[in-house]
């Protein structure tokens, strides 16, 4: 009976390795993108591409690991649920209401640590953002906030 069981989950995980979700990569350029429109100083950039963007983006770079189902199918569910919270490569499709929002949620979602998920740097331990990171990114996202007040007209209601 066991030698059964383990055949059988054996050709299962076997079978599952070719059925693989769709990559999140984009050669398209990228004309939405929140750059085009609002700066973004290279130690941000430098901590976006670090700590956000394989979730939060079109171009993730996948881990030896994401070739492994049903691994990779958990990569793809988390990433397409973190570009549905926030797409910095979609940025500027968002209503000016919308991007103040976001940017909103990033200083919130920084400051109280919720951001870089915890399950995202398990395995990338170079996302972890120090205090400094934090600081650096939340203060940017302060002035993108001042920045689209300023291109947009829109203003946000005071908490």
């Amino acid at each position: 009976m066991k030698k059964k069981i383990i055949l059988v989950l054996t050709t299962l995980i076997i079978v599952i390795q070719f059925f693989r979700p769709a990559k999140n990569t984009s050669d398209a350029e990228h004309v939405n993108t929140l750059g085009k429109a609002y700066s973004i100083p290279i130690e941000v950039k430098t901590i976006l591409e670090k700590a956000c963007n394989d979730c939060h983006s079109n171009n993730t770079i996948y881990p030896w690991y994401s070739n492994v189902q049903p691994i990779a199918w958990w990569l793809a569910s988390h990433i397409k649920e973190g570009k549905q919270h926030l797409n910095f490569d979609g940025f500027l499709t968002y209503t000016p209401k919308k991007q103040d929002h976001k940017m909103d949620e990033v200083i919130e979602m920084v400051k109280e640590k919720k951001m870089p998920l915890p399950s995202y740097t398990w395995t990338h331990s170079n996302a972890k953002l120090t205090n400094e990171e934090r600081v650096v990114l939340t203060n940017w996202a302060s002035t993108v906030r001042k920045e689209i007040t300023y291109k947009t007209g829109f203003i946000p209601k005071s908490n």
